[in-house]
């Protein structure tokens, strides 16, 4: 392939097998979706050459080793992985590596954890990116130059990406595609995955209860996940502090202090959790949609989406309705 776009995989031991697989059968369908243009050429990276065992067990056979990639790359992806505890692993050796070859790279992209390794070559220095959600703040804890935002299924800066938890490989794939090639490219890839959905990047990679680390208050966790599993009741901060048998201003300081979030905020994160389930899964309209899920009105709902997520309730529905 004389005329392709080359997208070189890095691959080591422990990689997340995800990571590697999601975008490399993204770009082999936008081949087949292809009339025109580049095509891609996709090679799989290794320190030695050989094979490489993945988190999943799937050994992958790498075509190159890293000293054999040389300048020629259009794209990089650098995916994750996880050692035993759970720490994103960051190989001093491959950062090295990739340091090197993102000097020569057109862009370069990682796929979940794998933008600790981009933030240890210094390839996210005064960038914005993003990660896995459950690693966010060892990212922003290691890297301070980094402006990490924990909530997008992926981020662009220049010609940096960043992408989100594992399966959000995906989408991030399927905007590069759309970078090189369009949308309707992008879309007919993502038929033929039967991925109904095109996620857009602002697209929030975690529902409330996920992202919200446990408290060390016991008491705290059991009213978040009781304000999760009623957003119609009355939520203020003075009926939650009733509830929890606290002044109102002492609930509001203690509850910040265990969840970084004033209780409104994390009430109205919770609400419009409830309503985007309610308009993935069902065709009620939006004004019982915002009843059900504590919102009042249609307006507050409206005002809410846009203000959380930066659309409306209707382009949401159109978007991720996923009932018949």
């Amino acid at each position: 392939m004389s005329a392709s776009h080359r997208v070189v995989i890095a691959v080591f031991p422990c990689v997340d097998l995800l990571d590697v697989t999601g975008p490399a059968e993204v770009f082999a369908i936008a081949n087949r979706e292809l009339s025109g243009g580049t095509p891609y050429e996709v090679l799989l990276a290794g320190p030695d050459g050989g094979q490489v065992r993945t988190s999943a067990g799937v050994r992958l056979a790498t075509d190159l080793t890293f000293e054999e990639v040389g300048d020629r790359v259009g794209t990089l992806v650098v995916p994750g992985a996880l050692d035993s505890a759970g720490v994103p692993v960051v190989d001093p050796d491959l950062v090295g590596w990739i340091a090197e070859t993102a000097r020569h790279a057109r862009r370069v992209a990682s796929v979940c954890v794998g933008a600790h390794l981009l933030a240890a070559a210094g390839l996210l220095a005064g960038r914005t990116a993003t990660t896995h959600w459950a690693t966010a703040d060892r990212l922003a804890a290691d890297h301070p130059d980094v402006v990490v935002d924990p909530d997008p299924i992926y981020v662009r800066s220049g010609r940096v990406w960043t992408g989100a938890g594992i399966s959000a490989c995906m989408d991030l794939a399927l905007a590069l595609v759309a970078e090189d090639h369009g949308e309707r490219v992008a879309l007919a890839v993502a038929r033929q995955l039967v991925m109904y959905l095109k996620r857009p990047g602002g697209q929030s990679q975690f529902s409330v209860p996920l992202w919200h680390a446990p408290a060390q208050r016991r008491d705290i966790d059991e009213l978040r996940a009781w304000i999760c599993a009623n957003p119609a009741e009355d939520l203020s901060a003075a009926a939650l502090a009733e509830r929890m048998c606290l002044s109102e201003r002492h609930f509001s300081r203690v509850f910040r202090k265990e969840t970084g979030a004033t209780p409104a905020a994390f009430v109205e994160a919770a609400r419009v959790e409830a309503a985007r389930r309610l308009l993935e899964g069902t065709d009620e309209p939006l004004d019982r949609v915002a009843t059900a899920a504590g919102l009042g009105s249609a307006e507050t709902l409206h005002r809410a989406f846009r203000r959380r997520l930066g659309t409306t309730p209707a382009s949401y529905r159109r978007r991720f309705r996923t009932a018949a």
